[in-house]
Formats: structure tokens, sequence, C-alpha cells
């Protein structure tokens, strides 16, 4: 504490409070009571004040808001109560615990107690109905968040007063005055002589005391109250959410290894641990609800024939309940009551009179009503629980709907299904739906999240520039693929490359040979994506595959972005492109990849030997590699159980493809084969790649 020449106390640095509030100067003079008044007053507004929780950052987005909503509520008067303050929450789950107590205990009291003037119950009953007044007194001063724009809260205190008197003031102000003992007290200045007079005096008194279940239309406050713990309860799951989700990410492996063993990660359990306990503590309130309206119908069925005196043919008195103990009249009476909700019965007896009649079949409404409320709330909370999986049956009885309108074959139909069952693994979702309407940047996240294990399987990806990388993935589309089908057939132009996320895939040859087989993580298609020729070679699945496919648009669009990543996958696909042909040249159908026509599956060769021998060989044909430069074929052939080596060579000499062989001592001039067909000279830019 500084003490300064103009004899103001100032505390601190500044002269800002804790909860953002200006302190006040206090005068040289002033007495430590009125500094201890002060300091409770600051204490008391800050309760009054928004805190800084999750409902009000949900509410106003930013700790700066907060601080100008709290500017706001201290400018619009001192005893004006947020709606999101501490001393506001705490006041309603008190008057929710006090709401629950008077529904509960009020009917019984009414109904199956005759004194009605014992110290306890004169008691709670005072402090019940001075609490509700004390709540209107809170009404008139809390804000008031509107339902149509909740960040603008109403902080006038003649709006807030014009509001509440247009909606819950005059129930609240009936529900909270004790007729009953307003009635004791005038009735204290009447001279009633006789004992009949007394006896109606004390039946009026009972049936003044009906007004106290006007209470009960407080139940109506509690949809605000529902309406702000579901806030909270739903900032609560978003933050358990959160936090698993950065869990999780410290775990992944454990987390695959649980899926892999369960069907479920850790982090999936526990998200359906949360959906289910929500559903259930809604499906409770609705048990609970329901067993309240018994309540109240079971103590109606008992307080009707009170007030008649219990007449002869009542059930009361059929059953000899008159003189028994509260909690027996009370038992059977609910169990009459809830007989007649279930529509199981009548209870022990039926109704004998118009009375208990009329009072069976307004207990058979209510019940109903209830039965037919609790069965819809129910059937939706738990269709919400997994809207997903429903949607994914609806959408499969669509599809069975449009087999059998078509008349599809039965194995079509199981493909079909298999397909469904694998592509949706039991849930449905519109994935691009869902994805377009987030942001540019959270749908980004959200993709890259998802090919996370694509990404981190292609060797291709792991040196590559992670802006490159995160481009590319945000282009792919998910797909699936059943044993058997042909991802990529010979001969047609190619318009998309795909990368393996799991199973196998099988390059087949024009003669229906397997050459070899791709897995998780290998990427196929890419250099015909290079060049935009023709396919020379088919993919088949041979399992489940989940393929991400990219199309040439958006390949050419990313690698135009990044030239070296063009450059390197040029070079990439040369490699991978000697590797092919060794691959599938040896055996098989021959392809003149330069042009696209067959070459000779066998070769004339025509040499003179030294001593003028003329030898003329038909010998088959296998070509091994292509040459770094993609302009020539090594080509292999056989003689006399030895491999000779040629290279194809360009040339349009008569029309004639000719091969230059190496020479041979015993031979005059070059080995050279010929097979006469017609040709067309292409660019090495034209080569026709898988």
């Amino acid at each position: 504490m500084n003490y300064k020449g103009s004899g103001k106390v100032h505390f601190g640095v500044d002269d800002v409070s804790l909860y953002g509030t200006p302190k006040e100067e206090l005068g040289p003079g002033l007495p430590g009571q009125e500094v201890k008044q002060s300091f409770l007053k600051n204490q008391l507004q800050a309760l009054f004040q928004p805190t800084d929780n999750k409902l009000a950052m949900k509410l106003f987005g930013s700790k700066k808001a907060l601080m100008k909503e709290r500017i706001r509520q201290k400018a619009a008067g001192h005893w004006v109560i947020h709606p999101c303050s501490s001393f506001r929450f705490y006041w309603d789950l008190c008057m929710l615990l006090l709401l629950v107590a008077n529904l509960i205990i009020l009917p019984v009291a009414i109904s199956f107690f005759n004194d009605d003037l014992s110290t306890r119950w004169i008691a709670f009953n005072c402090l019940s109905d001075t609490i509700f007044l004390i709540d209107i007194v809170v009404n008139f001063r809390t804000g008031i968040m509107q339902q149509d724009n909740a960040e603008q809260v109403i902080l006038d205190p003649k709006l807030i007063a014009k509001h509440y008197l247009r909606t819950w003031f005059f129930l609240d102000l009936i529900s909270s005055i004790p007729l009953d003992y307003i009635f004791l007290i005038f009735n204290q200045f009447q001279d009633f002589s006789e004992s009949f007079q007394i006896l109606h005096a004390g039946r009026a008194l009972r049936i003044l005391r009906l007004a106290k279940l006007l209470s009960l239309v407080r139940l109506l406050r509690l949809s605000r109250l529902v309406r702000y713990v579901s806030q909270w309860e739903e900032v609560y799951i978003l933050q358990n959410l959160q936090k698993k989700r950065t869990e999780r990410r410290g775990r992944l492996s454990s987390d695959n290894m649980t899926k892999k063993k369960s069907g479920f990660s850790k982090s999936d359990l526990i998200f359906k641990f949360l959906n289910m306990a929500s559903v259930f503590m809604r499906i409770f309130n609705l048990i609970c609800m329901m067993l309240l309206i018994g309540h109240w119908s079971g103590c109606l069925q008992f307080l009707v024939p009170m007030l008649q005196g219990f007449p002869s043919n009542s059930w009361v008195a059929i059953n000899e309940l008159q003189d028994s103990f509260w909690l027996e009249q009370y038992s059977w009476a609910l169990f009459k009551a809830m007989s007649h909700m279930l529509c199981i019965g009548y209870g022990r007896f039926p109704p004998q009179s118009l009375t208990d009649m009329w009072l069976t079949m307004l207990s058979m409404i209510s019940g109903a009503t209830c039965y037919a409320l609790f069965l819809g709330h129910a059937t939706n909370l738990i269709q919400s629980l997994d809207s997903s999986r429903r949607q994914y049956r609806e959408k499969v009885k669509q599809v069975e709907e449009y087999m059998a309108y078509r008349k599809l074959p039965r194995e079509m139909r199981q493909r079909i299904t298999e397909y469904f069952e694998h592509r949706y693994q039991g849930k449905f979702f519109d994935e691009e739906l869902i994805l377009g309407e987030l942001s540019e940047k959270l749908r980004e996240d959200v993709i890259n999240y998802n090919c996370r294990s694509l990404v981190a399987s292609v060797p291709f990806f792991a040196n590559a520039d992670s802006n490159f990388v995160s481009d590319v993935v945000t282009k792919l589309r998910y797909e699936v693929f059943q044993p058997g089908d042909i991802i990529i057939k010979e001969g047609t132009i190619g318009s998309k490359m795909y990368f393996i996320q799991e199973g196998i895939v099988d390059i087949v040859m024009a003669n229906g040979e397997v050459a070899t087989s791709l897995s998780d993580g290998s990427y196929f298609g890419e250099i015909c994506l290079l060049t935009n020729a023709r396919r020379v070679a088919s993919v088949r699945a041979e399992t489940y595959c989940n393929l991400f496919s990219l199309s040439v648009d958006h390949f050419n669009a990313v690698l135009d972005q990044y030239p070296l990543m063009r450059r390197t996958m040029e070079s990439v696909a040369a490699e991978r492109y000697k590797l092919w042909l060794g691959l599938f040249y040896r055996v098989g159908v021959l392809i003149d990849v330069n042009h696209h026509l067959p070459l000779p599956s066998t070769l004339f060769e025509h040499f003179v030997l030294s001593d003028g021998t003329e030898i003329s060989h038909l010998l088959p044909v296998e070509i091994m590699s292509l040459s770094p430069q993609h302009t020539d074929i090594l080509v292999c052939v056989v003689r006399n159980s030895k491999r000779l080596f040629y290279t194809y060579i360009h040339t349009h000499i008569r029309q004639t493809r000719f091969f230059r062989g190496e020479k041979n001592e015993k031979m005059k001039g070059d080995i050279v084969g010929h097979v006469d067909f017609p040709c067309e000279r292409k660019t090495v830019g034209e080569l026709g790649r898988i």
C-alpha cells in the first residue's frame, strides 16, 4: 500500500479490482469499518457479474468480449444479476432442489395429513414461501438471455421487469402467497360457535390448501434450468472430447491395437460412453417425470374421497383405509393410480361411484398421455444416439428395393450388399456435405487427420514438402473395390492414380498372368497421368481394397504449383517404368511402348559367315528393358540355348523396324533382323506407360 502526497490511498499498481471494477478512492480519514463494507460490496457485486466459465465463453466467444460484458453489466446498475454469474447458477440450483421437495412433499401433506399445523410443517411452508417470494425479487433483477440472440443479454431493469410481468410473475406470486395461513389468521377474528361451522371451516381450510398446488406451475421454470444445465453439459462433453482427442494423439499405437482387437479405439469407446450416458440421463428424467405424475395422481385419488368425508361407496371405505397409517393409505392410492395409468386394471376394486369413475378416467388419460410421450421421447433419443446407423439401415433398405425393382441377379445383389457392408461399416455419412460446411482450415485438418495413416505408409510422402502433401490429400477421393474388380483396364486412357490405404492389388498382363502385387502404402497409375497415354496393363483387386484416387486434373493442378515435385515424380516414374518393363515384357504379348503397336514375337535373323555361308533364323523375342533415354529397347533372342541381345532402334527405312545386334568375329557386318509392317514415329513424351 503506497501513500502519496494527495492523501489518497492506492491499492497496488493500478486502481482496478480483481473483478475488473474500479476501486473507490478512499479519503485519508476513512474508518476501517467502511473499508470493510466497501470490500464486501465489491465481492457481492462480483458474484453478480458473468464469470470466466465455459458457458460464458461459449456465449461471448473470448475473454475480451467477456470483459466488455462485465463493464456493460456494471453500467446497468449495482444490483443487476447477470444470468451467467456464479450467484445465479447456485441460486437456480437451490431453487431446483426446493422445487423437487415441494412437488413431492406438498401433495402428500395435503392429502394424507389432517393435522397440518405441526411445527415442522409450518416451518417448512414458511421457509419455502419465503424463498419463493425472494425468488420473485431476484427474477426482477436478473438479466434475460434472448432466445433469438443469446449473446445479447437484456440488463435494463425496466425491460427485465416488463418482461417478467408479462410472463411468469402472476403465477409465481399466486403460488408463493401462503393462502392457508392467511385464512387461519383471518379465522381467528370469526366467531364459530357451532361444531357444524367448525367442521366446515376445517374442510374449507383443506380446500384452500389446494392453492398450494399452484406452486407446481414452477415446474415450467425448469425449462430454463434444463436449458442452462444442458448448455453446461454440451460444453463439458466438448471439453472432454477435446481432451480425449489430445490424449489419443499421444497413444495412437495403443489405440490402433485396441481397434484391431475390438473394432473400436479407446477414444471411440469414450465418446460412445458419453453419448450413451447423456441419452440415458434424459430417459431417466422422463421416467422420473412419469413417476411424479403418478405420485400426484395417487394423492388426488385419496384427496377427493377425503374431502367428501369418505363415502361408503368410495374405494377408501371399501378397502377400510379411513383410519390406517398414512403410508399404507399412500401405497394403496399409488397402486390404484399406477394401475389406471398403465391400463392394467382398476386397482383392488373397480370404481363404485361417479367420482371414482371420473378420477379413474382422468388417471387413464394422464397415463396414456405420459406413456405416449415417454415412448416418443425414448424412441427419438435412442434413434438420435446412433443416427448414422439408422441412416445406413434406411440406405440398405432403399438399395434392396432398387435391386428388387430392377430384378438384378442373385450374385450381383450379393456383391452390392457386401460392397455396402464394407464401404460404410454399418454407418452412413454424407461426408462431402459435412466437410463442405466446415471452414477451409478445419476441413483441411479433418482430411489430413483421416489420411494420416495413408501419408505415413506411402514412402513417396515421407520426404515430400508438407504443403504439397496437404494439397494432395485434400483432393483425394475415397473408393472401395471388391475382390476381382478391375481398377485399371488395359488400353483405357488414364484419368486417375491410386494410393492403397488397405488391401492387395494384382498387376495383370495381357495374357492374364499376374506380374506382381501391390499392398498397403503403394501407389500406381501416376505414369499415365504424366503422359496422357493409354494404360498398357490391368490392375485387379485381390482383396477388399480401400483406395484414395487422385484425378488427372487435380494431379496436374497440384504439380503446376510444385514444379520441383513434378520433376521428382517424373524421375521416380522413369525408374519405376524400367522396373515395370523388366516385369512385364519377359513373357506374353509384346507391346511396342514407343508406337503403341505390338512388337513381333519372333525375330528373323539373317547374317553371312566369313566363309560366305548365309544363315537365317526365326527366333523368339524377349524384351528386357528400356534405355535411360527411352530411345532404345534391349531385346533378347534365344539361339542354340544361348541368349543374344539386340538393341531396337528407331528408323523408317522402307517402313521397316531394324534390330542391330553385337558384332561377331565370324560375321560380316551387323546382325540385322527386320519385320515388315508400317510404323509411326512418335516422340518420347508420347510414350505409353502404365
